[in-house]
């Protein structure tokens, strides 16, 4: 692996001038999996069972991979260059996190579109959750967080760090360092969809801390580079994430999307219809399917199956009601403003 691809969850340095990334826009090829796709696999995985949650919670027994490198350091890089080119109002913040960019992919970034949309990189993410996923929505293709801050901030804060890590060892007498990661640049909150894949898009070799939290069932913290928080970076200039979310392909199987922490981050016009649409044609498998196993009991001239076609109806009405509810009134939904989820966002020691 080269110098560039080190510590990388596709990973890439930070660019410093505009110049070679209007250059390299120009220029971008389309997406090439043979090119672009990395595709190594985590080393671990953690069930829900091991984070303390019942093993049917969910749809997979996944709930969160160590890091891998997805993409190539080129593919990454071509990335950056089309956020840098998003108009203002595909630009968001709320309450939980300054600055984000929602629903630009498909107008604004064709490499980042093709990248996350391409049958190879869709089977990767399956594989890795050991379910069928597809994209939750086009809305959420490459949604990105940013932080930023100056050179001279990011100098200062580590050597910060530093100085505390120094007075730490002294007064305890051990060797060790102790991890204290304030404010998150995401604070606490429950993802809106069954599976994210979190592309981390800024340089990490510098940086401590920048990892996603994760609260376990017992209120014990996993820090990853369930409920999360994205943790502040220390020492860097930056922290760029693209999160890309996942559902199950399969119509059949449980889709507990919920819009609660995206509604007020969003073009609601454009996330309600994304959301309409994938319901419905949810709906119709679902009918169809059924439909299909009604019309063969009876071509096998088997006693007709009352209860087992009433539960279909309950799931349906079920899953109908479900949607109804995340379909919340426009002129109700307060922009800007994202549900927190009641933790608090107090400094993290492991």
């Amino acid at each position: 692996m080269s110098e560039q691809q080190v510590d990388t969850m596709a990973t890439v340095a930070v660019q410093t001038t505009m110049a070679p990334a209007i250059a390299r826009l120009r220029a971008a090829p389309k997406f090439n999996p043979a090119w672009h796709l990395v595709g190594a696999l985590p080393a671990r995985k953690m069930t829900m069972q091991e984070l303390g949650f019942e093993a049917d919670v969910g749809v997979s027994p996944v709930a969160v991979s160590d890091p891998f490198q997805l993409f190539t350091a080129e593919a990454v890089e071509f990335m950056r260059d089309e956020i840098f080119q998003v108009p203002d109002k595909y630009k968001f913040s709320s309450n939980i996190a300054k600055s984000q960019l929602r629903g630009y992919a498909k107008d604004c970034a064709p490499f980042t579109w093709d990248a996350w949309n391409h049958p190879a990189t869709i089977a990767l993410m399956s594989k890795i959750a050991e379910v069928e996923l597809v994209p939750a929505m086009s809305y959420e293709i490459a949604h990105i967080n940013l932080s930023a801050k100056s050179k001279e901030d990011a100098q200062q804060e580590l050597a910060n760090y530093q100085e505390q890590n120094r007075l730490y060892q002294e007064d305890e007498g051990i060797g060790g360092c102790r991890e204290v990661v304030e404010t998150p640049i995401v604070g606490w909150h429950t993802d809106s969809y069954p599976f994210v894949c979190v592309l981390m898009m800024s340089d990490v070799r510098d940086m401590i801390g920048g990892e996603t939290a994760i609260r376990t069932a017992n209120g014990k913290i996993l820090k990853m580079r369930g409920p999360s928080q994205a943790m502040r970076a220390l020492g860097a200039q930056e922290r760029i994430t693209s999160v890309t979310s996942f559902r199950p392909k399969s119509a059949l199987l449980k889709d507990d999307t919920e819009l609660r922490t995206v509604r007020g981050v969003s073009d609601l016009n454009e996330l309600y219809y994304d959301f309409a649409e994938y319901r419905l044609e949810l709906l119709q498998e679902q009918v169809q399917h059924e439909r299909e196993r009604v019309a063969a009991a009876r071509r096998a001239s088997e006693q007709f199956a009352t209860i087992a076609h009433k539960q279909f109806l309950e799931r349906v009405t079920a899953f109908s009601n479900q949607s109804s509810h995340e379909l919340v009134e426009q002129n109700e939904v307060q922009q800007g403003y994202i549900e927190k989820v009641d933790w608090p966002d107090a400094a993290i020691e492991l």
